[in-house]
């Protein structure tokens, strides 16, 4: 595949000192929403959040773009990522779009677009040097690394990792399906689902060298058929989740941080026992205080609340709050943990709920926000 990039850089060097990037947790937020551009949505949306309140606040489009799907934000907070799952004309990639970001309006300036080197990416994450973005596509199921430039622009790929395999179901399994990316806290490995091998795979990173290679072992195996989607890792690195789409199940890992090894110790289901409709699942976030895990369901149209063992990492079953919407893809919890922000796909909609520390439950704030196919929802903290 051809490597080029498709927008020139903006010159300059914003790039900060590791040290100086530490965000704490504050009281004001800018809010980034990436969406699916095929009905009323226009791109990147952003909005003001308050933490004191609750009290989100529209400030429109922050960039115009074709399905900017995901988004991520770059550690020392200057610099927005997007993935674009629509094909590049002339290729047969999708594409990754750099911005900066201005704090003041929440508004997007494009610093240069270059191809995914795969199709349909759907998910990507800056590793804790600021240094890399990872992206992974799902249509073709590879891994890639883009370095960084020093002012937040994307040079050409350094490391690209095409999967091979197939899973249990041969309609949606025919084929490998990446579909994130998690970086462990030392930044020394990379954890990609992947939705048609069912595998979550492990890979070392080289944040010196820009480059990804298989861990030994290579991956874990989640149930078959399950379609592993999204992953998380619980605050104190030593267990983590990944929500299976297919089955609408997550499973629960204990993790070995220093051969970033993944165990399987628990499957638990996101459904009620009756319910009989179809679903699948989509986000996977752990709570801040680490007490808590959520799973959105796309069907059954809720959120799945899970309490965690702290000392075990297994899951308990304790509620599941409808999102007053249709779809939800995604979810985002605030910093502070005590709001979540749902992204309700097929029915336009962003919902607050304010976050009971204590049980983990939700509880709507009467917030209900009007946006075109949401898909991915990213606080950004504000001095």
């Amino acid at each position: 595949m051809r490597r080029r990039t498709l927008v020139s850089l903006i010159p300059g060097s914003l790039l900060l000192p590791a040290a100086s990037w530490a965000a704490k947790p504050g009281k004001n937020y800018l809010v980034f929403v990436g969406t699916y551009t095929r009905g009323k949505s226009e791109g990147i949306y952003s909005y003001r959040f308050s933490a004191a309140t609750g009290q989100l606040t529209p400030l429109g489009v922050a960039a115009k773009s074709v399905n900017p799907s995901f988004v991520t934000i770059h550690p020392n907070g200057r610099f927005l990522y997007s993935v674009t799952e629509s094909t590049v004309p002339g290729t047969k990639s999708g594409s990754v779009t750099a911005f900066t970001i201005d704090r003041a309006t929440g508004k997007l300036t494009a610093l240069n677009t270059v191809e995914s080197h795969g199709t349909s990416p759907c998910h990507l994450n800056v590793d804790k040097t600021g240094k890399n973005l990872l992206v992974v596509n799902y249509g073709s199921g590879s891994s890639v690394v883009f370095p960084v430039n020093n002012d937040g622009g994307l040079k050409e790929a350094s490391s690209v990792i095409q999967h091979k395999g197939s899973g249990a179901d041969r309609r949606r399994q025919a084929g490998p399906h990446a579909h994130s990316v998690n970086l462990s806290a030392d930044n020394k490995f990379a954890m990609v689902a992947d939705l048609g091998l069912d595998q979550v795979l492990v890979y070392r990173f080289d944040p010196t060298g820009s480059k990804i290679s298989p861990n030994d072992p290579p991956f874990t195996q989640v149930p078959a058929g399950g379609g592993p989607r999204h992953f998380a890792f619980h605050p104190s690195q030593k267990f983590a989740y990944v929500i299976n789409e297919m089955k609408s199940t997550v499973t629960a890992f204990t993790y070995d941080a220093p051969k970033g090894a993944l165990t399987v110790i628990q499957n638990i289901s996101t459904l009620p026992a009756d319910f009989t409709g179809v679903n699948n699942t989509a986000e996977v976030q752990v709570h801040p205080n680490g007490k808590f895990v959520y799973g959105s369901n796309r069907g059954h149209n809720s959120i799945a609340v899970f309490k965690v063992d702290t000392k075990k990492g297994t899951l308990t079953e304790v509620d599941r709050t409808l999102t007053q919407g249709k779809t939800p893809r995604n979810f985002g919890i605030d910093p502070t943990g005590n709001f979540m922000i749902a992204a309700n796909q097929d029915s336009d909609s962003l919902v607050v709920f304010r976050i009971d520390t204590g049980t983990g439950r939700l509880t709507p704030t009467g917030q209900t926000l009007e946006v075109g196919a949401p898909v991915c929802v990213k606080f950004l903290a504000l001095p």
